[in-house]
């Protein structure tokens, strides 16, 4: 039996490796490629295909608002292929979606595929529509977080990506953000600053300072019961020893 298959990524690349990996399964056709969210909508709806490659960080209309669009009982068989961070990771996997990480190996590409051609097969949806809802749901509770600081540059603002950020450091009523070999100082202060950004991302290791968990390189033993975290930029920077159950959980260990 044949199967059609719609590849939607903003990125040119993804969509020839989605569709190489493709050639290896002849019951499957192509049935078109998008590069965006409101085109994949339209030819979700037009073309109904069986399969779906959707990934999720696309420009504007983002794979999840293409799922919105489409409706949940309406989505084909779905596939999210996306680089996102643990955090939509833990999201997918609670609520047994299917999704390629990018980069993905021919092996998992293999077995995602599979799994999906078993269900097709069976005629079903690939996720019960109430998993569905609840993957959206808990999206949607994530998209509350900041994910773009605006920062003034000479009468104009800038906006910086939240996921770039290393580390943020209290200067007097106002905050500097550090990234790469760039910081920008802004007023504020770091109990509201914390309230915006997500805990599973981000943690205040001291009360001056908070840190992206995707930066850290390593933590350190100091003195008097102080550790040190080293960032992956080589920056270190002092870890309360009042923040013990943060510790904890930055070696993994349990309370």
């Amino acid at each position: 039996m044949k199967y059609e298959a719609l590849i939607v990524d903003d990125e040119p690349l993804a969509r020839r490796s989605v569709r190489k990996h493709l050639k290896a399964f002849p019951e499957f056709e192509v049935a078109g490629e998008c590069g965006d969210g409101e085109s994949a909508v339209t030819a979700i709806r037009e073309q109904k295909p069986d399969l779906v490659f959707l990934d999720i960080q696309l420009p504007e209309f983002d794979g999840f608002d293409v799922i919105r669009a489409v409706g949940k009982h309406a989505m084909p068989v779905t596939i999210f292929v996306t680089a996102y961070d643990r955090y939509a990771l833990q999201a997918f996997e609670a609520h047994a979606l299917d999704y390629l990480l990018k980069p993905f190996s021919e092996d998992r590409f293999r077995d995602s595929l599979l799994r999906a051609r078993r269900t097709l097969e069976l005629g079903k949806q690939q996720v019960p529509n109430h998993q569905l809802s609840r993957l959206l749901e808990e999206i949607d509770k994530k998209k509350d977080y900041l994910e773009r600081i605006p920062v003034p540059v000479k009468g104009r603002f800038l906006f910086f990506n939240v996921r770039d950020l290393d580390w943020i450091e209290a200067e007097g009523n106002y905050l500097r953000l550090h990234g790469g070999l760039i910081s920008h100082l802004i007023r504020g202060n770091m109990n509201e600053m914390e309230a915006k950004l997500d805990p599973d991302r981000f943690m205040r290791i001291h009360r001056s300072t908070i840190v992206n968990l995707q930066r850290i390189r390593e933590v350190q033993p100091w003195f008097h019961g102080h550790h040190r975290v080293v960032m992956t930029s080589g920056q270190e920077l002092k870890l309360s020893r009042y923040q013990k159950d943060k510790l904890r959980l930055l070696l993994g260990k349990e309370s």
